[in-house]
């Protein structure tokens, strides 16, 4: 702005402002906070940001709660769970007395039940391919029931039954083909509308626990014998592929759904192994923490976690990738678990045991479950990158990674580490003082016994 003549000109800076960029359009609006993100205007940026990331970490502690209730109805133990992808909120639970209930979870009420089988249901499926739901128990019958009715009232009668030869343990739909595999004296491959198996493997197993198709290589199949080995089959083949034998039995087994050849197997030595199915020699990793026999495994919809069910009373919650568990949770009242799932929008976790009763858990135990506004989401996510960013630091690895645990659990854990302290220095005392010197053998080549194929 010229304020002079042209002889002498003469330059003015004038400080603009838009009222657009601090003013707000209405009284209901967010307040307008103008920053600077020069760092050279923060020096004292990253202490800030530990104070926030140790209160924010103290925080989810705080609110970690994570039973949410639990459905109870069952007349005796839980033997297994089942989901549908057609209705999240929809569970399917068989119990020892061969009940077969339909849970909606979200109202907590018992939709339908019926007496499905005489004796255990030892497992519950639901085929995508065809949107029939198939149960097997002790009474030697794969029943074949409907699904499709809003209310679940077309759950009263099945639609077809198969008569089998021997007793089965376990039952597996193909994802897009019209073909179970049932486990139990052998592996069978049957077809929905034959009452023969249109295939049968066997490889000098008494008896087959568990068995699970895989959902990306759609063709292989594994299950868990009770000679302590791990088979893997492929229904295109006439023989079993390979067979992998550890120390002691594997109760379960879950395929990953999202990596193709990973899964994870559930097993009596107190741990869970997860393998790459082309290279058994060993496992990728072991998963340890359990104090008893881990029975059951699920995995979560994004394949990135998985939740385990133990005898030791409590359920696990493990990063696919990592050795110990993220979280744990228990309660006074229940008993030794028999089952597990993860629910369809990975969300949830679902917990059968011996005292009749399926319970509710939060997936992440500090997570709202109500509506969250923009500016909370926004908020979560800065505090949840803060705890990520220092989360190696000793005080906020301290808290979030301090939990408690029962009694028996807090005993039992420190026998096994003083078990484990006391075989290490015996191993090295050998090693000193012994001159031919033995090999070293890593934890997880020490689970494996031997690889056949």
């Amino acid at each position: 702005m010229d304020i002079f003549s042209d002889d002498s000109k003469m330059k003015v800076k004038v400080l603009v402002r838009n009222p657009d960029d601090y003013l707000r359009e209405t009284k209901r609006d967010i307040h307008k906070l103008p920053r600077n993100y020069d760092p050279a205007l923060h020096p004292l940026e990253a202490p800030r940001e530990y104070t926030r990331a140790l209160n924010a970490v103290k925080l989810e502690r705080v609110f970690a709660l994570p039973f949410i209730g639990c459905l109870d109805g069952h007349r005796d133990g839980l033997s297994c769970l089942g989901k549908t992808p057609d209705h999240l909120s929809w569970l399917y639970s068989g119990a020892c007395d061969g009940e077969l209930k339909l849970w909606d979870v979200a109202k907590r009420r018992v939709l339908c039940t019926v007496q499905a089988h005489d004796g255990f249901v030892r497992a519950i499926a639901y085929s995508q391919e065809s949107s029939f739901l198939y149960t097997v128990g002790d009474d030697k019958l794969i029943k074949q029931w409907k699904s499709e009715a809003e209310d679940g009232s077309d759950l009263k009668a099945p639609v077809n039954t198969i008569l089998t030869g021997g007793m089965l343990t376990g039952i597996s739909p193909h994802r897009s083909k019209p073909i179970l595999a049932t486990c139990g004296e052998a592996c069978n491959l049957w077809e929905h509308t034959r009452a023969q198996p249109i295939k049968t493997f066997q490889w000098g197993v008494d008896s087959l626990q568990s068995i699970k198709f895989n959902q990306v290589e759609e063709n292989i199949l594994a299950a868990c014998g009770s000679d302590r080995s791990i088979i893997l089959y492929d229904m295109r083949e006439s023989v079993p592929l390979r067979k992998v034998v550890l120390k002691m039995r594997s109760n379960s087994i879950c395929w990953n759904p999202m990596e193709a050849f990973i899964f994870t197997v559930a097993n009596e030595d107190y741990n869970l192994y997860t393998f790459d199915m082309r290279n058994l020699n060993s496992p990728l990793n072991v998963h340890s923490d359990h104090v008893s026999a881990v029975i059951d495994v699920d995995y979560s919809p994004t394949g990135k976690e998985f939740v385990s069910a133990s005898y030791d009373k409590t359920v696990r919650i493990y990063d696919a990738r990592q050795a110990h568990s993220r979280d744990i949770y228990h309660t006074k009242r229940m008993q030794r678990l028999t089952c597990a799932a993860w629910s369809l929008d990975d969300r949830f976790i679902f917990s059968g045991s011996d005292e009749m009763n399926i319970r509710i858990w939060k997936a992440r135990a500090a997570e709202k479950l109500g509506v969250v506004k923009p500016r909370e989401k926004t908020a979560l996510r800065v505090n949840a990158k803060l705890i990520e960013k220092f989360e190696h630091h000793p005080h906020i690895k301290k808290i979030q990674r301090h939990r408690h645990v029962p009694k028996h659990v807090y005993n039992a854990r420190n026998e096994l580490r003083s078990g484990r302290i006391a075989a290490r220095r015996k191993e090295f005392n050998v090693r000193t003082h012994t001159k031919r010197q033995k090999p070293i053998i890593s934890e997880k080549v020490k689970a494996i016994v031997s690889e056949q194929q």
